[in-house]
């Protein structure tokens, strides 16, 4: 074989090779789901929302919840048999407060037990997401965060702030109108949550805290760690079985568009037989 053969082979086994190990860590992830699921006796879904790079000018891009997470999500529960656990695993900083209500409101109508694993962070809208589970599961240096809705760029808190630091009439048309949209922003998501906490709780705890972890007191990045969200009162419990933590290893960095959501059609066919 001559020395412009050899190159080419050189060059189509590495053309080929981010193929095949892309292909190698989807197998390995479907060998585990499966472990864990029997394991756990239950169906495992993922939403893992990972940092990609644009290959040709290398700005990053934040993944974040999404509509069309929701639909796979809602999808995956609905095909679940109701006496079948769920475990949901969550690696997000959150997203459109929409999608995220649509998968909680799923989790909180469900009959069968629902367990938030949380290997790394739940942000946001993954907060409003674990808070509707049965149970969150945290690694001990995991953590949650606060769920007050941003407009844009900007707190909705901060921006209800300015009408009451500020004259009136000093205050552009425009911030008026951000500050009734905040307004409704912040009622909405209180009511929203407190609907939601009130699975766990009685109706003045279940106020209490949805107008503390929605009212701004924090940075929207604010860590809530797995001591405090106990404190909180939060069904929280930092034994996480190690296959959540492996089963994330094999979610690297990626390189190119990949799915947010996760999990194998067709592991109750038999059973739906």
């Amino acid at each position: 074989m001559d020395l412009i053969n050899l190159l080419w082979v050189f060059l189509i086994i590495i053309s080929l090779q981010p193929i095949l190990l892309q292909k190698w860590i989807e197998k390995a992830r479907i060998t585990l789901i499966r472990k864990i699921e029997k394991k756990r006796n239950s169906r495992v879904i993922l939403i893992v929302h990972r940092q990609e790079t644009m290959s040709f000018l290398g700005f990053p891009v934040i993944k974040y919840l999404n509509m069309e997470d929701s639909e796979a999500v809602l999808r995956a529960i609905e095909t679940t048999p109701e006496d079948k656990n769920i475990d949901l695993v969550l690696h997000t900083p959150g997203g459109l407060v929409l999608a995220a209500l649509q998968i909680a409101r799923a989790i909180l109508n469900r009959k069968g037990k629902v367990s938030v694993i949380v290997p790394h962070y739940a942000m946001s809208g993954g907060t409003l997401i674990a808070l509707a589970a049965d149970e969150i599961i945290m690694s001990p240096h995991a953590v949650l965060g606060p769920i007050d809705p941003q407009l844009g760029q900007f707190p909705a808190a901060s921006i209800l702030n300015i009408t009451q630091k500020k004259d009136i009439n000093k205050i552009e048309d425009e911030t008026l109108i951000m500050a009734d949209m905040a307004e409704k922003a912040l009622n909405q998501m209180k009511e929203a949550a407190k609907e939601i906490l009130k699975k766990h709780f009685n109706d003045e705890k279940a106020e209490e805290l949805a107008k503390l972890l929605t009212s701004g007191k924090w940075t929207h990045d604010y860590p809530i760690t797995s001591q405090m969200a106990k404190d909180l009162g939060l069904n929280v419990n930092t034994e996480i079985p190690r296959d959540f933590l492996n089963l994330m290893e094999l979610y690297p960095q990626p390189l190119k568009h990949s799915r947010n959501v996760e999990y194998i059609p067709e592991t109750f066919k038999k059973e739906e037989k």
